[in-house]
């Protein structure tokens, strides 16, 4: 269940106010408006010599003004002291970029111009324009180019028939549910020196191999192909079974594979090609990737197990050479940056503390250069270099240089006991003009998975309240509840078999260590997040319903004997949430559901949902709603999104998203108001765009 979710106070529009230790004569608090700018670095490579960094910029379209739809993502370079140079910009997507071997090319998947389908491009790191190396009649997920640059191996479904094309068109275009997937395969063709004079949509060879293909990388030798499978297409396979193989490409069969059942994240080469990295759970009930394994690919040795002593989830690795592998974890509020030699030898070399939260890493063929994606309280992801000096990595990217101008609140770490003694940990951001002494209406987002956690960095975007809610005078409290990520293995088991249990309890505990502190008016508190945040939004509004005064639920879980049975992550469920089955425990399923307890609802709760939710099915939200109307005890709106899934991805429904949850806030914690707001907004008001002309 990965969440999206989202809270807001209203504020003034365009309030400008003086400038306070910036430099700059003036400074401007943060708006809804702001939010939909925002811009940020999404992905980073390396060059081979270590002299520049390819990275993506995901640029948000203007609502309003742009087409509505997700948002573009751009490429860019930048050398080690921040000469940036946009590369391919404007009304594209680009996938995460690779180097060509000797540095002269970047390659890259995206669908432009004349393409029915994404396409494979190169550019010169020296400029001049994309060329279309290959294109294929389904579109190009991820791909590897091989290490001579003669070939490349590629992600993709196959092609519709033409027969099946023509009768879809004709209206046959029944769905066979679960049956009519479309698997996803391996293929490998070369690439042409001059792709402009040759065929660059020749046909390439499908390895037949058994599974659905979800990444695949070449050996530093060419000879051999990394591919992870999943046994079918469905998302559920591809969060809990995927499997690791070597492939012979000449024969193309698998000549070994990795014995670990467990959710996988990033799988690396060793420059020597005798070993893989892996990113892994601790076993099939982890529920969640973070351990740093390493696997030899000839023999039947045991898998090395190098995660360091400490209670965090590894998110990146990257091998410096044959026998030491960088590692990035994220620990409690903040990140980890070490180095381990196979015999374990560790050493950190950035600590947590930092006032940047480090989240991925990528280092040149020397393994000197180390690329880092970063965010703060202050800045989005932003690219970070480190050579000599891992431990003072440099920042050489701003891709918002308008937040300069920002007022931002104070934001710090805290840290509370529960009920039954266990530590925890969060996020408290203070009211922009937060007076000691003085209590304040608080908003609770609570983060879904809930394998997941929240750092103490950029915490402000179309479903977290953050800096737009600060300026509104609210406090906003991030916490991490038992079952989070960030601290080992554990304590992410915590919550399970025990869904709304002590995990929630958490959260209620954690408001009355902000009542204790003075900062939080007991009365004025409310709760927001999506799909496992929208599970809580959804509890604290009808069970915990006394504690608070207002709840905003994204696609969220209030109905948990029918949530197994809609999702399309039904193993995941039951190997690393509820660990039974509906009809092993059918007391236990409706106990922890919020539907269980719509009758001691009397807070004020706005529901919103993706129409195309496959993950938590909108007649979640379309039970809890009308329940709750029927009762008619509390103000009760629900909102539905078309074409969106779990989560917003348009431009125009994640400002809506936005402004309702602000203004829901706003209006109950702040007006203290009995009747729902209005339904409508002025967009073009709020944007400051004029009306077109008739």
């Amino acid at each position: 269940m990965r969440p999206r979710f989202c809270l807001l106070v209203v504020f003034l529009p365009g309030v400008l106010l003086s400038g306070a230790g910036s430099g700059h004569s003036q400074e401007t608090v943060f708006e809804s408006k702001h939010v939909a700018k925002l811009k940020y670095v999404t992905s980073i490579a390396t060059a081979p010599d270590g002299r520049n960094i390819a990275y993506t910029v995901v640029v948000p379209r203007r609502p309003l003004e742009d087409d509505n739809g997700p948002a573009w993502s751009e490429l860019h370079v930048s050398d080690l002291t921040g000469n940036t140079r946009p590369f391919v910009t404007g009304k594209v997507s680009i996938g995460k970029p690779q180097w060509s071997d000797d540095g002269h090319w970047i390659y890259y998947a995206a669908k432009r111009n004349d393409d029915s389908e994404k396409a494979l491009y190169r550019i010169a790191v020296d400029g001049g324009e994309s060329i279309r190396v290959f294109s294929h009649p389904a579109s190009i997920g991820k791909f590897d180019v091989s290490p001579d640059g003669s070939n490349v191996a590629f992600i993709a479904k196959s092609e519709t028939e033409k027969s099946q094309k023509d009768l879809q068109e004709k209206g046959f275009d029944q769905e066979i549910y679960e049956e009519d997937w479309k698997r996803s395969y391996v293929w490998v063709t070369p690439l042409e020196q001059d792709p402009a004079a040759s065929d660059s949509d020749a046909k390439a060879r499908m390895l037949e191999l058994d599974g659905s293909a979800l990444d695949v990388s070449w050996s530093p030798s060419g000879r051999e192909l990394m591919v992870v499978l999943a046994p079918t297409p469905s998302v559920d396979d591809s969060y809990m079974h995927k499997s690791v193989h070597v492939v012979d490409i000449e024969s193309g069969e698998i000549t070994h594979s990795v014995n670990h059942s467990a959710k996988l994240g990033q799988v690396a080469w060793s420059p020597d090609g005798k070993r893989l990295a892996l990113v892994a759970g601790e076993d099939i009930h982890d529920p969640h990737e973070g351990r740093l394994l390493v696997a030899t690919i000839e023999g039947d040795e045991p898998l090395l197990d190098l995660s360091p002593k400490i209670d965090a989830h590894i998110g990146s690795v990257a091998w410096k050479d044959d026998s030491h592998l960088y590692w990035l974890a994220a620990e409690g509020v903040s990140s980890r940056f070490g180095i381990v030699s196979l015999d374990a030898m560790h050493r950190d070399l950035i600590k947590p503390g930092s006032e940047t939260v480090f989240d991925d890493l990528s280092v040149d063929q020397q393994g000197n250069t180390i690329a880092l994606l970063g965010h703060s309280a202050k800045h989005t992801a932003e690219v970070f270099v480190a050579g000599n000096s891992p431990d003072a990595p440099t920042r050489i990217t701003d891709v918002n240089p308008w937040l300069k101008e920002m007022r931002f609140a104070r934001q710090t770490a805290i840290n509370w006991q529960a009920r039954d003694g266990l530590e925890l940990g969060g996020v408290l951001v203070y009211p922009l003009e937060y007076v000691e002494g003085r209590r304040y209406p608080t908003i609770m987002y609570v983060h879904g998975g809930p394998e997941s956690h929240e750092s103490n960095g950029w915490l402000t975007s179309y479903s977290r309240p953050g800096q737009v809610a600060a300026a509104k005078g609210f406090a906003v409290f991030y916490p991490n509840y038992r079952g989070s990520t960030g601290r080992g293995v554990k304590f992410s088991k915590m919550g399970q078999e025990d869904a709304a249990g002590r995990e929630f309890d958490d959260l209620v505990d954690g408001v009355d260590h902000l009542i204790e502190l003075g900062v939080t008016d007991a009365e004025a508190v409310g709760v927001t997040g999506g799909s496992y945040g929208g599970y809580a939004s959804a509890w604290c509004s009808t069970y915990y319903s006394e504690r608070f005064a207002a709840s905003v639920m994204f696609v969220g879980i209030s109905d948990n004997v029918s949530k197994v049975g809609t999702t399309d992550i039904p193993e995941e469920m039951f190997l690393v949430h509820h660990r039974k089955r509906l009809w092993d425990d059918w007391e236990y399923f409706l106990e922890r559901s919020p539907i269980r307890y719509v009758e001691k609802n009397q807070t004020p709760t706005l529901i919103m949902h993706g129409k195309e939710d496959p993950r938590v099915h909108p007649s979640q939200s379309l039970e809890l709603f009308r329940h709750l109307k029927t009762l008619d005890q509390a103000p009760v709106r629900l909102v539905l999104y078309e074409g969106e899934g779990h989560g917003n991805r348009k431009a125009a429904s994640r400002l809506d998203y936005n402004l309702r949850m602000l203004r829901w806030m706003e209006h109950f914690l702040q007006q203290k108001a009995e009747e729902a707001p209005p339904m409508e907004f002025d967009y073009r008001e709020i944007l400051g765009v004029e009306a077109e002309e008739e």
